[in-house]
C-alpha cells in the first residue's frame, strides 16, 4: 500500500516556540495518530523559529484528503486547539514525493 506524505512548515512566533514544543508531541501527535497519521519526521530551526515536519498516512492522495478532513472537521481536532493563538506568523504545507 502506497503512502502519502505532506511536508508543513511553520515559521513559529520566537517568543512561543517553547510553548508550541510542548504542546505539537503532547496533543498534537497522539491526536492525528487516530486518524491514521503517522509523523515521519520533524526539525526546527532555532536560529530562524522554523519548524519543519512530514505526516504521512496509507493510501493516495485522495485518500489523505480524505482522512485530513474528517480531522480538521473533527471534535478532537477543536479539543487540541482549544485556547491555541497563533504560534506561527506563515504555514507553507504541501503533498510531496521521495526523491531519496
Amino acid at each position: 500500500m502506497p503512502r502519502t506524505v505532506q511536508l508543513r512548515r511553520y515559521n513559529l512566533k520566537p517568543h512561543l516556540v517553547e510553548e508550541f514544543l510542548v504542546w505539537w508531541p503532547s496533543l498534537l501527535v497522539p491526536a492525528r495518530a487516530t486518524f491514521g497519521f503517522t509523523v515521519e519526521s520533524a526539525y526546527l530551526n532555532r536560529q530562524t523559529a522554523e519548524f519543519t515536519w512530514a505526516v504521512s498516512a496509507e493510501g493516495d492522495a485522495a485518500e489523505f484528503r480524505r482522512l485530513e478532513q474528517a480531522w480538521m472537521d473533527s471534535p478532537e481536532r477543536t479539543v487540541v486547539f482549544d485556547g491555541v493563538d497563533g504560534w506561527n506568523d506563515s504555514t507553507v504545507i504541501a503533498l510531496v514525493e521521495r526523491i531519496v
